[in-house]
């Protein structure tokens, strides 16, 4: 690949519900005002598309299909958004696009980005595959259950069979109990190293419902540093812990009611 252009991530997982929008929104708010880079995200989920909806931009004149059934360029499908970074939404319409000409259209914009994300979509077919064939670097999301597990290890092997090498795996919405499949069991079972391990939190939630990546809604919460750390492993960037007055003072932001309202005869930790 040409070191002056910008690098392809892809984000797949071969179940719906997984978090792969909320993976990859996350990650592009970190990587554009954590590490400041010029960052891109495309929803290539051609059939079910959430960018969109997560940013709260809807009714967008031009999108990837588009792009996709050769109706526009690709650039005149790009959009800004007030959190950073660029988007290229999809529409929820039907008609018939050519999913394996990603690939080409993205070339036309990878001067102009550090970094292209792509939210892809959970389904075993040309969608998917769109997005394997496209990335310069691929990563697959699981949460820590045998359903999940056996359709990330189906996703490995069609990433193989295709000549595609996934990066890593990233657990998700774990939650430290004792009946998880553990970070070690997956990279055993899976052959894929464990990039990431992002606890469940109601803070998602929170941010879903402002419309909001969590790590802007709360940025000093654990799965919010997790994001983090991953970003700067994907970008080869210094992660810098936050000193402990910050993290405390993150935990009191996001939780003063519950502190206010806490009996601290049953224990200091307060917050989830």
């Amino acid at each position: 690949m040409d070191l002056n252009k910008g690098k392809v991530l892809g984000v797949i997982g071969i179940k719906g519900g997984v978090g792969k929008t909320t993976i990859v929104l996350n990650l592009a708010s970190v990587l554009a005002n954590d590490y400041g880079k010029k960052v891109l995200v495309v929803d290539a989920n051609f059939s079910s598309p959430h960018i969109g909806l997560h940013l709260g931009s809807v009714n967008h004149k031009t999108t990837l299909h588009d792009v996709l059934s050769d109706k526009a360029h690709i650039k005149h499908a790009v959009h800004e958004h007030d959190f950073g970074f660029d988007f290229i939404p999809a529409s929820l319409d039907t008609r018939n696009i050519k999913h394996l000409k990603l690939k080409n259209k993205l070339a036309d914009l990878k001067n102009n980005y550090d970094y292209i994300l792509l939210d892809s979509s959970p389904v075993l077919n040309d969608e998917i595959l769109a997005t394997m064939m496209s990335s310069d670097e691929l990563y697959a999301v699981s949460s820590p259950d045998l359903p999940t597990l056996s359709t990330t290890l189906r996703a490995v092997k069609l990433a193989k069979e295709r000549g595609v090498q996934i990066n890593g795996l990233i657990l998700n919405k774990v939650r430290g109990r004792k009946y998880e499949i553990t970070k070690a069991e997956m990279e055993k079972l899976s052959g894929v190293p464990v990039v990431a391990s992002i606890k469940d939190n109601v803070k998602f939630l929170e941010a879903l419902s402002k419309v909001k990546p969590l790590v802007m809604h709360s940025p000093y919460s654990a799965p919010a540093l997790e994001y983090k750390k991953l970003a700067a492993l994907l970008s080869n960037e210094p992660y810098k812990e936050p000193n402990l007055f910050k993290k405390a003072y993150g935990f009191l932001k996001d939780d003063f009611h519950n502190f206010l309202n806490h009996d601290f005869r049953k224990g200091l930790k307060y917050y989830k």
